[in-house]
């Protein structure tokens, strides 16, 4: 599948970007090209990289507990 319409860049093409040490869309850019003409593929690009890491940073504390000091409640 094309990631970058501009350039015509797959993602085949951004994972071996990836795989060699790419971990941001400026350094895919520099690897590939895919992100570097009109930027509308950064979303897809920045995904791509978070799915690869292989340990993917943990999600901050949520508002009210920021806030509040009190844990979130349990939606159902």
């Amino acid at each position: 599948m094309y990631v970058c319409l501009c350039l015509g860049v797959t993602t085949h093409t951004v994972q071996q970007s990836i795989d060699a040490g790419a971990r941001t869309t400026k350094k895919v850019a520099e690897a590939c090209g895919a992100g570097s003409v009109c930027g509308r593929c950064g979303h897809t690009i920045r995904t791509m990289i978070e799915a690869s890491v292989a340990d993917p940073p943990s999600r901050g504390p949520d508002r009210l507990r920021r806030r509040w000091g009190r844990p979130p409640r349990d939606r159902p």
